[in-house]
């Protein structure tokens, strides 16, 4: 492709986009709102994702002690629990903490262990966390046959419902995104469809004095692309305001909500955006010129 052949391409998609400006701006509008459904989609993909991660990460073994055990072996039995494949982490948690994490549940109603004096029913205890929650039905057997252990526990079915939701939300959100995205490409695939009806005497009038498919395609398809870029930008601008507006929102209010930062996440929503508007108004292009090139 010559360098005056490249030049007239680009001329053609400017002069054409000029020229029927207010399609060129229905097309943008249409990309752009398709899009930014899509990438709001997408990022609640993402933060679903991250807020599944986060809870299985939270799923651990708690292991009760016997009364009265020497403190060998309780050293001992740490050291075994560190042993384990997969344990990550263990933490040791006293009689008296254990008391004081109880109270601070209770709140207002710590008058509710005054009944109890200086007694502490709690045991001493310890906390283990694993690399993977499927670890932990593996893992909570053994556990419970240790010297001096009382018993262990990870709440099954808790954690079989946790992983039951977290598969749910993944599967249903990839999904969800690939369902959006081929819905995006119909929708703006007809939007450009009706430019290209437009100007279909134009297309034919090129067909017959003998113009190649491809010579006539590019002006089209980098129409397309640039219509698909702008309206890409629309898109992430109005994500990126929003989505800053909202983690300063929850931030404010629910700092516990564990939410991806605004950094690196929007960089790579916004590099997906863009590539897909240009790739998307390229195909969509592409695929309505097909009927009027047949000739």
């Amino acid at each position: 492709m010559s360098l005056s052949t490249k030049e007239y391409f680009v001329r053609e998609t400017y002069k054409s986009i000029r020229r029927n400006g207010l399609m060129s701006v229905a097309s943008v509008s249409t990309v752009a709102l398709s899009l930014l459904v899509l990438g709001m989609f997408l990022l609640l993909f993402l933060n679903t994702n991250n807020l599944a991660q986060y809870l299985e990460s939270q799923v651990q073994i708690t292991v009760y002690m016997q009364d009265d055990i020497d403190d060998s072996v309780l050293e001992a039995t740490r050291t075994k629990l560190e042993g384990l494949p997969g344990v990550q982490k263990v933490t040791a948690v006293t009689k008296d903490e254990a008391l004081e994490r109880f109270k601070e549940r209770l709140g207002e109603q710590q008058n509710l262990l005054n009944a109890l004096g200086t007694d502490n029913p709690f045991p001493y205890s310890f906390e283990v966390e694993v690399d993977a929650p499927e670890r932990i039905a593996e893992l909570t057997p053994q556990i419970g046959d240790m010297e001096g252990v009382e018993t262990a526990k990870f709440g099954q079915e808790v954690v079989e419902q946790l992983f039951q939701i977290t598969k749910i939300l993944r599967v249903g959100g990839v999904v969800l995104v690939i369902l959006l995205a081929f819905a995006t490409l119909f929708i703006i695939a007809n939007t450009i469809r009706l430019t290209v009806f437009a100007r279909r005497r134009e297309v034919n009038i090129m067909k017959y004095v003998g113009a190649t498919d491809w010579f006539i395609r590019w002006p089209f398809m980098l129409e397309g692309m640039t219509l698909g870029f702008f309206g890409s930008l629309i898109s992430i601008t109005v994500i990126n305001i929003s989505y800053s507006a909202l983690l300063a929102r929850i931030y404010s209010t629910l700092a516990f909500l564990p939410m991806l930062p605004s950094y690196p996440m929007l960089i790579y929503v916004d590099l997906f955006i863009i590539i897909s508007g240009t790739a998307i108004g390229a195909a969509g292009s592409y695929v309505s010129l097909r009927k009027f090139l047949r000739v």
